[in-house]
């Protein structure tokens, strides 16, 4: 690889949220990698920092073209521009989504286990949650079809969030779920707001496909959201797409993300974000064979390891997906233990719902060193827990 993947960053007392923690702990729960991210990136907002001038910023054509461009070479997607909306970040989009197309009481579907500030986004805009649960067996999340279309078609559900590729469990969607998951929308007149923030980040040769590109359905009931963030660790420049093939649901959509106040960038999101997607192709080619073999070295070193503990598969995200049920169903107390004995910070699944309170989620996009030292605190923290609980 021609990019270094194993500079040891010291990120404490950066007003890192990550790296808000004790001086002798490791953080590897939340969404934030801890690689420097593209030198095209940097450059851009070096020479944007140079001006000495920040004011009201404008997204120029550039942007959305930059955005074309990379669907199109990374993703084999070619998306009109004008169906692109900026807005200053996906969870925000979200939101504002959910109050423009669904209404106070509907139902909005989801697919649990899956990212929990979804349900944030439902239930703070007064919606229900309404969740298809992925079947789990033998090892492998898989979507129960009977359930979704009943789901689907209960009068009240008018929106569904399709996390594509799936957080936490990694799972690449196949264009005939996809196409699937649009006909059913379709049938029963919902929208399908697919989250695709994860989906630069694959296996190599796996590539994820995004819902709207599956089919003409698809395209016609979709609402997708992408970002450079999780991609190239730059969520604090605030950057997003919306792209919305069908022109009224664009129309309400743009309506909302208007008078929310999410159409505004900050001085480097544009720049930035331009850089991102023009110039950050190999970078990102990179990033994933090192996160490919993260994934593998987690996985042999629990198999070798902690034979109680089953890695999921997964070709997609850099959070791997841990069942724990050989060990307790109560995955937080573990966390807790695994924390209060060795300082690793892990994520315990139960705020993804479904059968989330088996599993932890654990974030490995960091050097090969540090994911060392977090493997090895795993093990220690496990013994702690056994015999805590003998």
């Amino acid at each position: 690889m021609s990019h270094n993947f194993s500079e040891m960053v010291d990120r404490r007392h950066t007003n890192s949220v990550k790296w808000d923690v004790a001086d002798n702990e490791l953080p590897m729960w939340v969404a934030d990698m801890d690689f420097r991210t593209a030198p095209g990136i940097v450059a851009a907002i070096q020479k944007k920092a140079a001006t000495w001038i920040f004011g009201y910023e404008e997204v120029p054509q550039a942007y959305f073209d930059a955005v074309q461009h990379w669907l199109t070479t990374e993703h084999n997607w070619t998306p009109q521009t004008d169906w692109m909306r900026f807005v200053t970040g996906v969870v925000p989009a979200i939101s504002s989504a959910v109050r423009r197309v669904s209404h106070v009481g509907d139902n909005v579907l989801v697919q649990a286990p899956v990212y929990n500030i979804f349900y944030n986004s439902i239930v703070n805009n007064g919606r229900h949650v309404l969740s298809s649960d992925l079947h789990y067996a033998d090892g492998q999340y898989s979507i129960d079809w009977d359930n979704l279309a009943t789901k689907m078609a209960d009068p009240l559900t008018s929106m569904m969030i399709l996390c594509n590729p799936h957080n936490p469990v990694g799972k690449i969607w196949t264009p005939d779920e996809l196409r699937r998951i649009g006909e059913l929308a379709a049938t029963n007149h919902v929208t399908v707001f697919s989250d695709e923030i994860h989906g630069d980040i694959t296996t190599p040769g796996k590539g994820y496909t995004p819902f709207a590109s599956a089919s003409d359905t698809c395209a016609a009931v979709s609402i997708t959201a992408v970002s450079p963030s999780k991609t190239f660790n730059v969520a604090a420049l605030h950057a997003a797409t919306l792209i919305i093939p069908d022109e009224n649901r664009r129309n309400v959509v743009d309506r909302g993300i208007n008078t929310d106040e999410l159409a505004e960038p900050n001085a480097f999101a544009i720049d930035g974000s331009i850089a991102a997607y023009t110039t950050g192709a190999d970078w990102v080619h990179d990033l994933n064979r090192q996160i490919t073999a993260n994934r593998q070295a987690v996985t042999a070193f629990v198999q070798e390891n902690l034979p109680e503990l089953h890695v999921i598969a997964g070709d997609a995200t850099y959070l791997v997906w841990i069942d724990c049920r050989d060990v307790t169903t109560d995955t937080q107390a573990l966390c807790q233990v695994i924390r209060q004995t060795t300082g690793l910070f892990i994520t315990a699944g139960a705020v993804y719902g479904g059968n989330g309170h088996d599993f932890v989620r654990i974030n490995v996009a960091c050097p090969a060193e540090r994911l060392a030292d977090g493997l090895d605190r795993l093990k220690r923290g496990l013994q702690a827990f056994r015999q805590q609980n003998n």
